[in-house]
C-alpha cells in the first residue's frame, strides 16, 4: 500500500477522503475534533506542494437527496479554517457533484481547498455506485484515502473511486497509514505481557475479535454489558442485566479456549446495580454472584477496578476496546473512567480503539497519556477481527 509520500503530487488536483464524522453537542458545536486534526498532516503536505485540494467526508446518516443543515459540513469547514489558518482559501461546495461544485473544482488554484458537502447526501455513496465514483474522480488527478474510520465500509468514495486510479495516482494518507501500521505491528509482534481489555454492550459485536485476540494475548479483561453473558454462562444469576442468551454456549467456548491456551480471563467481581436503566433511581454495589432479581448491572464496581488495575500492573502492551459500563450517565461512568486512568498509568504501549472507547479516554483526560488513540471504532475492531478493510484493499488492488 503506497502512501502519499510515494506519489508525485506537486501542482496536481488532489482528492482526500477524510473522516469528518465528528461528535457535536445539542447546539451543533463540535465536541471532539481529533478526526479533523488527524487529517491536517495530509492536507498540509498537499498545500506545501502547490496542490489544489478537494476534501470529502460523510457525516452521520442523512436521507439521500434531502438537504438538512444539521448534516452539513459547515461547522467542519469553520474548524478547518481555524486549524489550517488559511480561512480565505477554504470553500464549502453546495453539494457533492453538482455543476456549481464541478465549476468550483475546475477553478481551484494552487493552495486552495474545496470541501464537498456531506457525501451521504448522494444515494450512490453508501451503495458503492460506480457512476458517483466516476463523477468524483473526474474532478481530480490524485486519490488519497485518509479516512481510517470509514475504511470498513465499501462505499463509493472509499472503494469504487479508489479503483479508478492506478497505483501511481492513489495512496493512503498519513493518518490511514499510521493507523494500519500501528495495529499491524502491535498484533504481529507485541511486547509481552499483552493484555486485551474488551467492553461494550454486546458479546455479538466483539465475538470474532475475542476469538482472534485469544491467539495473541496473555490476559483478557471483560467489562461492560457483555460481561453478563459470560457471568450467566458460568451459572450466576444476573437479574435483569443485559444478556445474549443465544450466545451462552459461545461464551463458554471462549472461556474454555482461553483456559486451554493459558490465557488468563478476568470478569468483574462486583457490579453497580439499579432497578432500572436510569440515573435517578437508587443504586448499590453487589458481588457479581449476588445480583438481585429485577435489578440490572450498569457498571463495574470498585473491587473490579482494583482487580483490573492489578492485572495491568505488569502489562507491556494493552489494547482497549469498549467501555466498562453505561459511561454516558455520570452515575455509571466511574468504572470506565478508572479503567482509562489505569491504562494511561500503565508502563506499557497503550492502544485505544476509536468510537466510545476514545470518548471515554477523552472524558477521563487521558488521551495525551495513551500511546495511540484510533480514530475508527468499527474499523479498528475489524482489524482486531483479522478482517480485510475495503478501503485498504482498494488501495492495494
Amino acid at each position: 500500500m503506497k502512501t502519499i509520500k510515494d506519489l508525485d503530487i506537486t501542482g496536481k488536483t488532489v482528492f482526500i477522503r477524510c473522516d469528518f464524522n465528528v461528535p457535536k453537542d445539542e447546539d451543533g458545536n463540535i465536541t471532539d475534533d481529533r478526526r479533523i486534526r488527524g487529517a491536517l498532516q495530509s492536507i498540509r503536505y498537499c498545500l506545501d506542494r502547490d496542490c489544489k485540494v478537494i476534501l470529502a467526508s460523510h457525516y452521520e446518516r442523512p436521507e439521500p437527496g434531502v438537504y438538512i443543515e444539521k448534516y452539513s459540513l459547515k461547522t467542519v469547514v469553520t474548524r478547518l479554517r481555524t486549524l489550517l489558518k488559511i480561512a480565505d482559501n477554504i470553500t464549502l461546495a453546495k453539494d457533492v457533484i453538482g455543476e456549481n461544485t464541478k465549476a468550483k473544482a475546475a477553478a481551484l488554484e494552487a493552495g486552495e481547498v474545496l470541501v464537498l458537502e456531506n457525501l451521504r447526501y448522494e444515494a450512490g455513496e453508501t451503495s458503492n455506485d460506480i457512476e458517483l465514483a466516476k463523477e468524483l474522480a473526474s474532478m481530480v488527478d490524485i486519490y488519497i484515502n485518509d479516512a481510517f474510520g470509514a475504511c470498513h465500509r465499501a462505499h463509493a468514495s472509499i472503494d469504487a473511486m479508489a479503483r479508478l486510479f492506478d497505483a501511481n495516482h492513489r495512496a493512503a494518507g498519513f493518518l490511514l497509514a499510521k493507523e494500519v501500521n500501528f495495529f499491524d505491528k502491535t498484533l504481529a509482534d507485541p511486547i509481552r505481557p499483552f493484555v486485551a481489555v474488551v467492553g461494550g454492550s454486546k458479546v455479538s459485536g466483539k465475538l470474532e475479535a475475542l476469538r482472534q485476540l485469544l491467539d495473541k494475548v496473555d490476559k483478557v479483561i471483560i467489562g461492560g454489558g457483555m460481561a453478563f453473558t459470560f457471568l450467566k454462562a458460568q451459572g450466576y444469576e444476573i437479574g435483569n442485566s443485559l444478556v445474549e442468551d443465544e450466545l451462552l454456549d459461545e461464551a463458554r467456548t471462549i472461556m474454555i479456549k482461553a483456559r486451554k491456551k493459558g490465557v488468563k480471563f478476568y470478569l468483574p467481581v462486583d457490579i453497580i446495580v439499579a432497578p432500572e436503566f436510569s440515573d435517578t433511581v437508587p443504586s448499590k454495589y453487589v458481588s457479581s454472584q449476588e445480583i438481585p432479581d429485577n435489578w440490572m448491572g450498569l457498571d463495574i464496581g470498585p473491587a473490579s477496578s482494583r482487580l483490573f488495575r492489578t492485572v495491568l500492573n505488569d502489562a507491556q502492551t494493552i489494547i482497549w476496546n469498549g467501555p466498562m459500563g453505561v459511561y454516558e450517565m455520570d452515575k455509571y461512568a466511574k468504572g470506565s473512567l478508572k479503567m482509562s486512568h489505569n491504562i494511561a498509568d500503565a508502563n506499557a504501549t497503550t492502544i485505544v480503539g476509536g468510537g466510545d472507547t476514545a470518548d471515554v479516554a477523552l472524558r477521563a483526560g487521558d488521551v495525551e497519556e495513551m500511546t495511540f488513540v484510533s480514530t475508527g471504532g468499527g474499523a479498528s475492531l475489524n482489524l482486531l477481527e483479522g478482517k480485510t478493510l475495503p478501503g485498504i484493499e482498494a488501495l492495494k488492488a
